[in-house]
């Protein structure tokens, strides 16, 4: 006989059993939010929303107790998702691909841990470059700076944020530069910039553009294609063709001013606290929420604007095209502390390119 506090396991494992074969084959229709408050009331709308979402993210489990197991973290996520929602002004969270993700999972997959982050705390070195260069003033249309945008949102998974945040900035000043948009080699960063960067275990933005400048360049995405771990390095790959910067400049910390003049001309290459719970399941609005400046992830600054009253900075990020507003989130700035939202004015650098 079942003991009393092994019931409820067995009712569950009871309730998946009868619900697989009976559950509709079409997808949740999903809320702004992926659910609905009648999803909340009772254990069997909860099942049914957790079978939906699996649905529509195709996600697959080993066994049953896996699923379950993904079940309890699935509900304690939706908790904090719905609870923040209800006090949250202006941005809200979303049931997205990483529902069934604690937070420490979270963090460890897309992040590192806190003694090794993905920008590894170090200080970015100083470097030779002049000035700003001179590039064309982009059109604005809703706040965002479309030309700025650079290549599609990628999916760098649980790899070298430094890498992303330095090629999207790179992909933006040459195609202002030249007119083209060219996907570059995050890899060719990961695998051959190691002398002051390591690969997947953590990098600065700085380091990797003074390597593409003493490489002369950085190969396209296409020559050099992203393999979501380490590899070998493979510098000369043929004859293919490689994108040149001529230099980096750092914008000035902690000043605002100085980052949105440097952002109305190019992508930036910005460092931003994503550690917190909130930044999991961002789905939209201008993010206010609760996070510190303790440097953790590389993004990319592309646009800025106002929207009811409130004036953010577009970011790119690199957790695929699912998460936030197609992978984007617009923080808040304005925020009245020199560090900004989630420390983002505190290390701020471009590359720059002669025309």
């Amino acid at each position: 006989m079942a003991s009393p506090s092994s019931l409820p396991k067995l009712l569950l494992l009871a309730c998946f059993t009868i619900l697989s074969s009976s559950i509709r084959s079409s997808a949740h229709d999903f809320s702004i939010v992926g659910y609905s408050p009648d999803d909340l009331t009772c254990i069997d709308k909860l099942i049914n929303l957790f079978e939906s979402w699996i649905d529509k993210h195709g996600k697959k489990y080993k066994s049953l107790e896996e699923k379950l197991h993904r079940f309890e973290i699935f509900k304690d996520n939706l908790k904090h998702i719905d609870e923040r929602n209800k006090v949250a002004s202006n941005y809200w969270l979303g049931l997205n691909e990483f529902a069934d993700m604690s937070h420490d999972e979270f963090k460890n997959m897309y992040l590192g841990s806190r003694q090794i982050s993905c920008l590894k705390g170090m200080s970015p070195i100083k470097n030779s470059s002049t000035g700003m260069s001179r590039a064309c003033l982009s059109r604005s249309t809703g706040g965002r700076k479309e030309p700025l945008l650079g290549s599609r949102t990628k999916d760098l998974v649980v790899c070298s944020c430094w890498a992303f945040s330095t090629v999207a900035a790179v992909e933006g000043i040459n195609q202002i530069a030249t007119g083209n948009l060219t996907e570059l080699s995050e890899q060719e960063l990961i695998d051959c910039d190691t002398t002051y960067n390591n690969g997947c275990n953590g990098g600065l933005m700085d380091y990797a553009f003074a390597y593409i400048v003493s490489k002369g360049g950085i190969h396209k995405e296409e020559d050099y294609p992203y393999l979501m771990e380490e590899g070998t390095c493979e510098e000369n790959r043929g004859e293919s063709e490689v994108v040149t910067i001529s230099g980096y400049h750092d914008v000035p910390a902690n000043d605002e001013q100085s980052l949105l003049k440097a952002l109305a001309n190019q992508p930036l290459s910005v460092a931003i606290e994503a550690s917190g719970r909130d930044f999991q399941f961002y789905s939209g609005g201008v993010f206010d929420g609760h996070c510190g400046t303790e440097l953790d992830h590389g993004v990319a600054a592309v646009g800025y604007g106002s929207s009811k009253g409130l004036d953010y900075i577009i970011v790119k990020n690199s957790w695929g095209p699912k998460w936030g507003e197609k992978g984007f989130i617009r923080m808040k700035r304005n925020t009245g502390k020199p560090a900004g939202m989630c420390g983002i004015n505190k290390m701020t650098s471009f590359p720059t390119k002669n025309k």
